[in-house]
């Protein structure tokens, strides 16, 4: 009850924002755009993506930005908060990895079996990994040591060299920008993530910001070629009728301020050279999350929507020395289980402060490619099918007609003579292929469940995960 007052006052309190522009029923609602929701449906079939977050706190081995910001889980080792940002803020001079080859990363998550690309452009420190008119801060700016490389332009090196490995290409954007003194101000503290001034007092720095934000969304989405996904962080930046729960007004942190950065404003400048291009308003719902992002998680059954799971390799999403890598058994096993529930990987490695990917991550790549060279096709183009998990089966139906049993093994779940399960539709009874193998399963149906019997078990050295057509 007593969150339920503290909205309603917080919201009484903010209707000037309402002035500020129309908000429409429209935006509350999902993409009803034919051209949208097939350019959706068509990323639904990649099914595996790459997700680099690299900036200058990998130097560091910093938690990406979030160690300027002055919320109470950040740990900064005792130092001072304003000294400390000052010496974060300078981490731009020192910015130089000799060894950044994107082709290099490119053929790597090819080779994963990986189709899509998100690279983060710019994070919440406001350092741009692109080349930028309107802030120096960036790779491409005079204080940055890389800015002499004569290719400088670390999302155009990307974003090339993706495209041209087949990939689909996204930049991850952080809304909010720290380093922007019409965002973060220096006339007053900055006592959490959010705007540090009150945007009714100060309009125009408001504005100013706002307009920031729509000039480099206009450099990335149309210097760049076509780019296939805007995937847009910083949720607490977003319209007051988006504020819909406890976990969201906590993020508002101790003013609760609307930061309504006006998104049909913003989707419109991101579209105007590619009318189909997937928005990803993290957290926030309506017409601009085309499909919802759940963080280090798997949801526990299918969703009525697209979906895609974000999740690091390691513990870290930026670069770690020594992080402690997923093997590759549970990574397939994560695949596995988010595809069969009907959504996508975005699986995280964090570069090193010279460009380059951890060989513990590219050993773990290179082994999930060489199943997924098998297995594909009970990944790929696929959609879910009941039961979608039972016990360590799960199910998954491609677009080609066929049905698949997708065994999970593990050291724990070794592989067993036979398997019984409950399906969704009528199965044809006899003799199944089970894919990069000679040896056969056989289907028999009894009293409303069906039984797997692996047939030569003992031939079969799988150690993740078995397929077997259904």
């Amino acid at each position: 009850m007593k969150n339920i007052v503290l909205l309603s006052l917080f919201l009484c309190s903010n209707l000037f924002l309402f002035a500020q522009r129309e908000i429409t029923k429209e935006e509350q609602l999902s993409e009803t755009n034919p051209i949208i929701l097939n350019r959706i449906s068509e990323w639904q079939d990649l099914k595996f993506g790459f997700f680099a977050h690299w900036g200058i706190y990998t130097q560091e081995q910093l938690v990406e930005s979030w160690s300027i910001c002055n919320e109470p889980w950040i740990d900064r080792k005792g130092r001072a908060y304003e000294e400390y940002k000052q010496w974060y803020w300078n981490l731009n001079k020192s910015f130089n990895p000799k060894n950044f080859d994107a082709k290099k990363w490119a053929k790597a998550a090819k080779d994963a079996g990986m189709k899509y690309f998100v690279f983060t452009a710019k994070h919440h420190d406001g350092f741009c990994m692109f080349k930028t008119q309107y802030t120096d801060y960036s790779v491409a700016g005079k204080d940055c040591p890389y800015s002499k490389n004569k290719n400088n332009d670390i999302v155009k090196q990307v974003v090339d060299a993706f495209r041209k490995e087949g990939f689909w290409t996204g930049l991850y954007f952080s809304k909010p920008d720290w380093h922007n003194k019409d965002y973060w101000s220096e006339l007053w503290a900055t006592p959490d993530r959010n705007v540090n001034y009150d945007i009714e007092k100060h309009p125009e720095k408001w504005k100013s910001f706002c307009n920031f934000t729509y000039n480099q969304i206009r450099e990335l989405t149309q210097n760049y070629g076509e780019i296939d996904i805007l995937w847009l962080d910083g949720g607490w930046v977003r319209p007051q009728w988006s504020i819909n729960n406890d976990e969201v007004l906590s993020w508002l942190g101790a003013y609760k301020r609307v930061q309504d950065i006006d998104m049909p404003k913003l989707a419109e400048i991101a579209r105007q050279t590619n009318e189909d291009m997937i928005i990803v308003d993290r957290s926030v719902g309506g017409k601009y999350e085309n499909y919802t992002t759940p963080e280090q998680q798997i949801p526990e059954k299918p969703l009525d929507y697209a979906w895609e799971t974000c999740m690091t390799m390691g513990d870290s999403w930026s670069y770690v020395k020594n992080d402690n890598y997923k093997s590759v058994n549970t990574l397939l096993h994560i695949l596995v289980d988010i595809v069969a529930k009907g959504g996508n990987l975005l699986l995280n490695v964090g570069p090193d402060e010279n460009g380059n990917l951890p060989q513990q991550a590219l050993d773990r790549m290179k082994s999930m490619g060489s199943w997924l060279q098998v297995n594909g096709e009970a990944i790929y183009n696929t959609r879910p099918i009941a039961p979608y998990k039972q016990d360590n089966i799960c199910f998954t139906h491609n677009k080609n007609g066929k049905n698949y049993a997708l065994i999970l093994i593990s050291d724990t779940l070794a592989l067993q003579d036979e398997y019984k399960f409950s399906f969704s539709e009528k199965l044809s009874k006899g003799t199944k292929k089970i894919l990069g193998y000679k040896q056969k399963a056989k289907l028999s149906y009894n009293n409303g469940t069906y039984t797997l019997k692996i047939l030569d078990k003992e031939k079969i050295k799988e150690q993740n995960v078995l397929v077997i057509t259904l």
